[in-house]
């Protein structure tokens, strides 16, 4: 019962979202956040905090969380960036998928078998000169 196919692609959908959070963690935290770090003069950007107690000095995010309150600011914009690279990338690939199923032509549904048997009349009876012979619609 739980190697049903829905249930084994939910199973490989978490773990490859899960490996693909780490990556872009990785990304987010090792490659964008010092570069824009730089840009606003510090080389962390995580540690960008406002304290909310007093607090001497300018203790890392994580000591200064232990010491008191304080407003992280920086730990969320680097949780925001992670959250629009991931929604962005699956936005690419549902819309790749999304694609890639409607470039398949449907083939037309067979006509009712009522139908099938009415244009067989017609055609006999068209054949047998009964009927003037009709050319079907579209």
């Amino acid at each position: 019962m739980a190697m049903r196919g829905n249930v084994l692609e939910l199973a490989v959908g978490a773990i490859v979202g899960a490996a693909f959070g780490k990556i872009v963690d990785s990304i987010v935290s090792d490659l964008i956040m010092p570069v824009i770090g730089a840009v606003f003069g510090g080389l962390d950007f995580s540690n960008y905090y406002l304290p909310l107690s007093h607090i001497d000095g300018h203790p890392a995010y994580a000591d200064a969380k232990k010491l008191g309150a304080v407003f992280g600011f920086g730990s969320f914009l680097t949780a925001a960036l992670n959250f629009l690279i991931v929604a962005a990338a699956l936005f690419l690939l549902i819309r790749a998928v999304n694609r890639l199923v409607a470039a398949k032509p449907a083939e037309p549904p067979p006509p009712p078998r009522e139908v099938v048997l009415l244009e067989e009349i017609r055609d006999l009876l068209a054949r047998r000169g009964d009927v003037a012979p009709v050319t079907p619609s579209p």
